[in-house]
């Protein structure tokens, strides 16, 4: 099964806003919108049970949707898998896919592991699957619900001739 295009490029940083602020001066990208300590449910890491307390800030790069994922905690995590908790560096590419189930079925009949499945508070499941032998980052998949999808149009809405300004919005 063929993933298809990234629909996102994500960073783990030590502090997403300090890190969105960088990313809105240094590259253009922006503006980011964070979501701080993003409830999640059912969190199951390498096969065990967990927990990933993270914040994120989203926002337009070019034609794709850049993540900035600061993982809070200490223990297991798709995040701590690759980083220190100061490091920093290209986590994982995004993909919406149609069956998320299948499409990690089908990267495991591959050779890949499963890193974390997990569901957000609204019900979106969501997968990352440690693709670094092949890949030298994660893949991150997700079904492109409305509300989702909604999302990416707010984020890719608010770069359009956005001009700098408030580069870090709250959410």
């Amino acid at each position: 099964m063929p993933l298809g295009s990234p629909v996102q490029i994500a960073y783990a940083v030590p502090d997403v806003e300090s890190a969105a602020r960088s990313w809105a001066a240094q590259v253009g990208a922006g503006p980011f919108f964070v979501r701080q300590h993003i409830e999640l449910v059912d969190v199951v890491i390498r096969g065990r049970p967990g927990t990933f307390d993270h914040s994120s800030a989203y926002g337009q790069w070019g034609s794709v949707m850049v993540e900035l994922v600061q993982d809070h905690g200490d223990g297991p995590s798709p995040v701590r898998d690759m980083f220190p908790r100061e490091g920093s560096g290209l986590h994982h590419l995004a993909f919406f896919v149609d069956d998320v189930d299948a499409a990690v079925q089908d990267l495991m009949a591959q050779g890949h592991e499963l890193a974390m499945r997990a569901r957000t508070a609204s019900g979106l499941v969501f997968c990352f699957v440690d693709t670094r032998a092949t890949l030298g980052h994660m893949v991150e998949l997700y079904e492109p619900t409305p509300g989702l999808r909604a999302f990416y149009s707010m984020v890719r809405a608010a770069a359009e001739g956005w001009d700098g300004v408030d580069p870090v919005r709250m959410l």
